[in-house]
């Protein structure tokens, strides 16, 4: 079978995640009873760009939603803009829309005179409940997307792209940020559709996601993709930007060297420096299996030391509890123990 022909064969038999293809990733238990069980699939890929590890069905489709942001910031680092420290972390950013990162997007917003109205984003409140509390407004600066749009307008200016309409699928920006996909991942998009910001979002495999993220992460050591390495690199070194403090993924990246990036309706990615990569898909959309998932499987690699993991679980995960008491605990599923 030639190259050609095989992509058309990998294409044919793409498919969703369903709930045949899903396992038991965590379950949440309340006074000694199970009360709640999320469902999905994850995918471990090696450095070389081995499966070494699934749960459930790794070969299925998924919208990573804020999972492709990193492929999207490559996209503008390849076309010419150049972004350092938190700025570059923005780009790839699901930020909790403090007053520190809103300085960082109106900051790539001046170097080319544009103002927040030139966001094409949607307005929202921030997700920092503090910075919530004071807001007057919902605004397009503090959704959480901000720092993406503002690389694609960086974009649009240095190549002279019409920054009226970059979130259009037949934008030359968008070509580019597929071809950085299908690129970083190697498999071709077979389903497109319309993220809550607005930008086209691309159907990807847990297998592929994990293998392009791996591979994104490994440059910041071996600088095989500069472009890659500077954008990992500049994320371990300002955390706070790619999250917000005592946030999930700030607080995995800093306090265990992993990079680590939530998608909303249940996605997690994580990678290792040493080229390890793990996509995760809760079924049901829960984002507080995602983070547990993924650094269970790190641990079961040998990629993160179990107590610090356990550590970085404890600041992050909600307590379960009754009348204001701990009463239960978000544990590793039945699939999950297996692996």
């Amino acid at each position: 079978m030639t190259h050609q022909h095989q992509e058309l064969a990998d294409l044919a038999t793409r498919h969703p995640l369903e709930v045949a293809g899903s396992v038991e990733l965590a379950v949440l238990t309340r006074s000694g009873m199970v009360e709640s069980r999320h469902i999905g699939a994850a995918a471990v890929v090696d450095a070389d760009g081995t499966l070494v590890r699934s749960l459930g069905d790794a070969s299925a489709s998924i919208y990573p939603r804020s999972c492709m942001k990193p492929f999207q910031a490559l996209t503008v680092l390849r076309s010419g803009v150049s972004l350092d420290g938190p700025q570059a972390v923005l780009a790839t950013a699901s930020h909790a829309g403090t007053e520190r990162h809103q300085r960082v997007v109106l900051d790539m917003l001046a170097r080319i005179d544009a103002t927040e109205a030139d966001l094409l984003c949607p307005v929202d409140w921030p997700f920092d409940r503090e910075t919530a509390r004071a807001a007057a407004e919902p605004r397009r600066l503090t959704m959480n997307c901000s720092g993406k749009h503002a690389g694609f307008l960086l974009a649009c200016a240095d190549n002279g792209w019409d920054p009226a309409r970059y979130d259009d699928l037949d934008h030359p920006l968008q070509a580019a940020v597929r071809a950085t996909v299908e690129d970083s991942l190697g498999e071709h998009v077979d389903q497109i559709g319309i993220d809550g910001c607005g930008a086209p979002v691309f159907a990807l495999t847990l297998a592929g996601l994990a293998g392009g993220i791996g591979r994104l992460v490994h440059s910041a050591t071996t600088n095989a993709d500069p472009d890659a390495g500077h954008l990992a690199r500049a994320v371990f070194s300002d955390a706070w930007a790619i999250d917000g403090p005592g946030r999930a993924n700030t607080v995995t990246i800093d306090e265990l060297g992993v990079f680590a990036k939530l998608g909303t309706e249940g996605v997690m990615v994580m990678g290792t420096r040493a080229g390890l990569g793990v996509a995760v898909k809760v079924l049901d959309g829960n984002l507080r299996a995602g983070t547990l998932t993924a650094l269970h499987l790190l641990v079961a690699e040998g990629a993160v030391d179990a107590a610090a993991a356990q550590r970085v679980l404890d600041r992050i995960l909600d307590p379960v509890l009754g009348a204001g008491h701990p009463v239960g605990a978000v544990l590793p599923g039945a699939g999950l123990l297996v692996a």
